[in-house]
Formats: structure tokens, C-alpha cells, sequence
């Protein structure tokens, strides 16, 4: 055998060990999407697909893909065999909503929610929630194809191109919502005082991406059609600090609120100079029922992280 062909050999025999290293279900999806995920807390097996592609500023601040732009979907076993559940967020431009929603329809996946999470952002973005029931690589595959009427990216590829073997695309991003467990070498400088970040919010957060995210979850474990949702599928209030300089940070993400938390928490983001952009539901069958509040401000981030806790302070939270 030639040192080229034992080379070669020893090549495709790591990719190969490096596609089939998680569970069969795992593969599947790995597989139908074209590229990994990630094993998150819960059993959830969670793919990011941050909207590097696009461009978008909101009061002159350019928006990070991690900050608000992270498209992702996560599965978790559900049944028997390589039977799962997934729930997603796919961030889109109002050109390629309608194209993706026929094509997740006619795959049979459900559309739970559209709308808005951010004003005055250029260009316009719009986010689908998504959900269905099924075979792990039947439902990958026909988000990928629904995907490919967008330009969302995976990895060096955009949807619509030929989808990698699993395990040869770029590491998963979170986006926005719960970050990986472990933040890249780049990630770790960031223009912020974190600490005190963390200490007004009372809760530990992670770098990623240039971003600063801090998740926190419900006191109790929301559930939709009977499954409880995890943390990494989306039940947590996300916490986003984007750095834009002088000890000031942009902020955005959503507060996870049942219906007797919603005017309370609104009123201590105004009286904290922080907006309220957007007001929804995410899910359809959840337990108890869900209302999705997103925010923004752009100022000094220690004071914009009190005004949080002050919201923070009026939900039923996990223990710190």
C-alpha cells in the first residue's frame, strides 16, 4: 500500500469515527441537517445556525450573530427507536419567511409562532418558531431542505448548498438562548466588567461569540404537548451583553413570564430605561401557559444589569 492510500485510509476511518461518535438518533440529525450539534443538559441534542450572512445594525450598534441572530434547533428523545421531539427558532428576512414556512409545512412540521424580536433593526428580521414529532432524520432533513429556501449558513455552506457529512461541520453556535458549556480561547477578553454583570444579576454567565449570555431558568420545568422543555430548548429567560464600549453594553434577549408576571416585569424594564420590543407566545400546548417578552437598551452595563435584576426580581426563578 502506498503512503498516500495508508494516509488517505487513516483520514476517512477519523471522519467516519468522528460522525458516528454520538447516538444513532444523534447521527440522524447530524446527518439530515449536514452538520453537528451539541449534547446539551436535559438529553438535548441542540444545533446552532447563527445568521453570520447577514448584516444588521440597530441604533448604530452592528448586532453580533450571537447576540440575537442565532438560529438553532433542538431534539430530545421522544418514544421509541430514533423518535424525537424538536423546537426551534429560525431567524429569517422577511423575504424568506414564506418560502420556509411551505416547505416546513409541506414536511409536516408545525409553525408555533412569527414574529418580531427586535424594533428598528435594518435590515428587518423576523423569527419562526418551529416543532414537531418524529423520525430524528426524516425531521432534520426536511428543516435542511426547508432551510435551503433561506440563506442561512451551515458552516462554510449556506442551506441551499450540498450538506457536509456529520462531524465535518463547523462546531455548533448557540445564538441566542443557552451557550455551550465551554467558550472558545477568542471568546475570553471581552470589553465588560463581568463581574459585576454577574453579581447585580446573581447569576454566572459565559462568553460567547463576543457576547456576554446569562441563562436563567424557570422555577419549575415548563412542559408542552405533556414533555417537559428543558433549559436548552428554549424555557429560560437568556440575558444577552453585547460590549459597545466606554463600560456600555447593547442588551436583548427574552423574559420566559406566566401571565401574572407580564405588567410587573414591563414595568420594571421601563422604569429602568430598558424597551420593550416584543410581547408573544413561542409555544401552543404549554404547561403552564408561556408569554415571551424581548427587550432593548444601549447604555452603561452595570446599570442596565440592576435594571434586569429588578425584572428578574418579579419572576419565579430557579435558585441561584
Amino acid at each position: 500500500m502506498s503512503k498516500l492510500a495508508f494516509l488517505t485510509g487513516l483520514g476517512l476511518l477519523s471522519l467516519s469515527s468522528i460522525a458516528s461518535a454520538g447516538e444513532p438518533w444523534q447521527d440522524a440529525i447530524a446527518t439530515g441537517l449536514g452538520k453537528p450539534g451539541t449534547t446539551m443538559p436535559g438529553g438535548v441534542y441542540r444545533v446552532g445556525l447563527p445568521r453570520t450572512d447577514l448584516n444588521v445594525t440597530l441604533d448604530g450598534v452592528q448586532l453580533k450573530p450571537s447576540f440575537a441572530l442565532g438560529s438553532w434547533l433542538a431534539f430530545v428523545k421522544h418514544g421509541g427507536g430514533d423518535e424525537v421531539m424538536v423546537m426551534g427558532d429560525l431567524v429569517l428576512t422577511d423575504d424568506e419567511v414564506n418560502p420556509v414556512m411551505k416547505r416546513l409545512v409541506e414536511g409536516g412540521l408545525e409553525i408555533t409562532a412569527l414574529h418580531n424580536h427586535l424594533l428598528r433593526n435594518t435590515p428587518h428580521t423576523m423569527y419562526m418558531h418551529v416543532g414537531g414529532h418524529g423520525d430524528a432524520g426524516k425531521l432534520a432533513t426536511t428543516l435542511r431542505e426547508a432551510l435551503g429556501a433561506s440563506k442561512t449558513p451551515f458552516g462554510g455552506a449556506t442551506a441551499g448548498a450540498t450538506p457536509p457529512k456529520a462531524g465535518s461541520a463547523e462546531p455548533a453556535s448557540a445564538g441566542e438562548g443557552p451557550v455551550p458549556a465551554k467558550a472558545t480561547a477568542p471568546d475570553q477578553a471581552l470589553d465588560l466588567d463581568t463581574a459585576a454583570i454577574d453579581a447585580a444579576l446573581g447569576r454566572k454567565g459565559k462568553v460567547n461569540g463576543g457576547v456576554y449570555a446569562v441563562s436563567v431558568p424557570r422555577a419549575e420545568t415548563p412542559k408542552d404537548h405533556g414533555m417537559e422543555v428543558p433549559e436548552a430548548m428554549g424555557s429560560a429567560i437568556a440575558i444577552n451583553f453585547q460590549p459597545t464600549g466606554g463600560g456600555k453594553a447593547a442588551i436583548t434577549g427574552d423574559f420566559v413570564l406566566t401571565a401574572d408576571e407580564v405588567n410587573p416585569v414591563i414595568k420594571a424594564l421601563r422604569g429602568n430605561g430598558i424597551e420593550v420590543t416584543a410581547l408573544h407566545n413561542h409555544m401552543l400546548d404549554d404547561e403552564p401557559r408561556l408569554f415571551f417578552m424581548h427587550f432593548w437598551a444601549n447604555d452603561d452595563a452595570g446599570k442596565l444589569a440592576k435594571g434586569l435584576r429588578d425584572a428578574l426580581d418579579q419572576v419565579k426563578v430557579a435558585k441561584g
